[in-house]
């Protein structure tokens, strides 16, 4: 993916809201809340400010007006250039069209899964079933109950079909460690270093752990 000026996510979305007008960062802060975008992007009052000063220092959003109202501070009303428009359509074209790799918390445990007993996997694996089905029934509910064009209602559809498929695939997992729980038992029955788990019980592993490694890098 190319490198860009501004590459937080925030600022993709700054962008976008100003596409519709010139807006202060409050009131857009405002708006992605109602929304419902801080589901999707998380961000903080300061953050907020933060990435409205990157985007005005790489050209792309400028002053549109600043008032002040009695005694309060003064308002800065940002509005998008015509450079902020092209990266906005450039930056969009681009998250769309090119998977990227991302590394999720969970794919981490799963590569070292091994350090814990198939036990207590299991039981946490459950209480993992438990949070992401309470995950789905909440993004459902918001598809079920939004009065909005299905069109913004695509980003709570995408995630309900993700927590879809790794309910399913945990699922699968479950069923599968009940193959593989005698063998996977005895390593830590037999009390095993990680030096005996990883290269002499499991051949092959270090490649796997060093691919794994390395794309993090």
């Amino acid at each position: 993916m190319a490198k860009r000026k501004v590459g937080n996510l925030l600022g993709l979305a700054v962008l976008g809201y100003l596409v519709q007008r010139p807006m202060h960062p409050y009131e857009l802060s405002r708006s992605m809340r109602e929304h419902g975008d801080d589901r999707s992007i998380k961000f903080t009052h300061g953050s907020l400010y933060m990435v409205f000063g990157q985007l005005a220092k790489a050209g792309f959003i400028t002053e549109h007006e600043t008032s002040r109202e009695g005694q309060r501070p003064e308002r800065t009303v940002y509005a998008l250039t015509d450079a902020g428009r092209a990266e906005l359509k450039d930056w969009m074209r681009e998250l769309v069209a090119e998977p990227a790799h991302e590394r999720p918390h969970f794919v981490a445990a799963l590569s070292m899964i091994g350090a814990l007993h198939p036990d207590e996997v299991t039981g946490l694996l459950n209480d993992r079933l438990s949070a992401l089905g309470r995950q789905r029934d909440e993004a459902r509910a918001i598809v079920e109950g939004a009065d909005a064009h299905p069109l913004f209602l695509v980003e709570e559809e995408y995630r309900v079909a993700l927590l879809d498929a790794e309910i399913a695939f945990v699922h699968g997992f479950l069923a599968r460690i009940g193959d593989w729980r005698a063998l996977w038992a005895g390593f830590h029955d037999k009390d095993l270093h990680d030096k005996d788990f990883h290269d002499k019980d499991f051949p092959g592993r270090d490649s796997h752990d060093k691919d794994f490694h390395d794309e993090g890098d």
